[in-house]
């Protein structure tokens, strides 16, 4: 009984139920499936292409991240070299630092070039200082042998951690001893080390140039205070905020000293990125395309197949809007049932490779070792919605013809 009465109260809706209960069969029946199908695979491809994209950005980011924190403090004059001129450890701009909103975690670090030689090779790299303040969350995660540095205020370790590439290089285990070389006041100095782990982040160029020490290390070497530092390091808890958190930390530090984002210290790694997003462009737009043509040709070919019926109901007197509104709730029903089946099919793929990691690449070349996931549910929204918005729009089109169809030459039409 209620379904008779909310047919009643929406013809349009009953009519074009019944037209598409009555479509199996006709003509338009394959034209229908492959529309549903187009609708399908574009959505399922746009939605790979963001959560790919986006686990790309995500990943290249918080290597790099990791490796120098999202915001550096650091002197004034220092630019972009590893001889620095150090800062001091003010503990009352640290509370400052800790206490601006957005901020994570603040720690101290240093630097220092130097060069590694074994008995058969040699290597140039940077003996980075880090102290008990460091978070070793990023680190932690890409330890492939020993252990994270254990560090203390007492005592200066004299252990270090290498890269798998450098391991490689200069054919090195855990727990071999190695000697560095550092030039000091025109003198060339050397230090020996033990290796206490190894990592591996898939960035080549940064796994063959940083060495983790203990800070004290490079204030040795460098002639420092213990309370001086080249710089801090900010992490923040939104990357989205970074700018904001930027100009506020700012604020609080010394005139002789500089912040300096991670997208001003490595700005081609992040210049990169950014042209990812007009790859994600590209192809949306080249499968909503496809969709909305898909469409409008299933939709014609309705049209025409219903032209009989079409100026039966221009001779009862039905109006062109109100037939308009038939085809494009048939029309409707096809792009739903593609969005059903594109977000099923494709959520499926995204959760399948996020969590089994079954399609690898080369590390070498795309610093990842799998296909790198990252789901944004409110993306995949705004995908849908854009979807099903730009393809009903585009339909309204092929629907104008329908005020073109006389009643007599349609009924009469074969």
């Amino acid at each position: 009984m209620q379904n008779n009465k909310n047919s009643a109260l929406n013809p349009e809706f009953f009519i074009a139920r019944r037209l598409i209960k009555r479509n199996t069969g006709n003509f338009s029946d394959p034209i229908i499936r492959i529309a549903i199908i187009a609708v399908a695979l574009g959505l399922i491809v746009m939605i790979l292409a963001i959560a790919i994209i986006i686990g790309f950005k995500h990943e290249i980011s918080s290597k790099v991240i990791g490796f120098g924190g999202h915001i550096q403090v650091s002197n004034f004059d220092n630019n972009y070299s590893y001889e620095v001129i150090p800062i001091e450890q003010d503990p009352a701009l640290l509370r400052q630092l800790k206490d601006i909103p957005g901020v994570k975690h603040v720690q101290s670090f240093g630097n220092k070039p130097g060069i590694i030689k074994t008995e058969n090779d040699i290597q140039g790299v940077v003996l980075k200082g880090i102290g008990r303040d460091f978070d070793w969350d990023f680190f932690k995660e890409k330890m492939i042998n020993g252990s994270i540095l254990q560090l203390s205020d007492t005592a200066i370790s004299n252990d270090i951690l290498i890269s798998k590439k450098l391991a490689s290089l200069l054919k090195l285990e855990t727990g071999n001893d190695v000697r560095m070389y550092f030039i000091i006041d025109d003198l060339i100095r050397a230090r020996r080390f033990t290796i206490k782990g190894i990592y591996e982040t898939g960035l080549e160029d940064f796994d063959k140039m940083f060495v983790l020490c203990d800070i004290g290390q490079i204030q040795k070497l460098n002639s420092w205070e213990s309370n001086q530092v080249a710089g801090f390091e900010i992490l923040v808890n939104d990357l989205k905020n970074l700018d904001q958190v930027a100009n506020e930390v700012y604020t609080f530090i010394p005139y002789d000293t500089n912040a300096r984002t991670i997208k001003e210290i490595y700005p081609q790694i992040f210049d990169w990125l950014k042209l990812q997003d007009m790859n994600v462009i590209i192809i949306l737009t080249l499968m909503i395309l496809v969709a909305i043509i898909t469409m409008i040709s299933a939709l014609l070919i309705l049209i025409l197949e219903r032209t009989n019926t079409i100026g039966l109901l221009k001779a009862l007197g039905c109006k062109t809007w109100n037939i308009r509104k038939i085809f494009l709730i048939i029309a409707s029903n096809i792009a739903l049932k593609g969005i059903f089946w594109g977000n099923l099919i494709g959520l499926s793929l995204v959760f399948v490779q996020k969590y089994s990691g079954i399609i690898k690449l080369s590390q070498e070349s795309y610093y990842v070792s799998v296909v790198p996931i990252q789901i944004n549910f409110f993306h995949l929204l705004v995908l849908n919605l854009a979807t099903l918005l730009i393809t009903i729009m585009a339909l309204v089109i092929p629907s104008v013809i329908i005020s073109a169809i006389s009643p007599v030459k349609a009924i009469r039409y074969e």
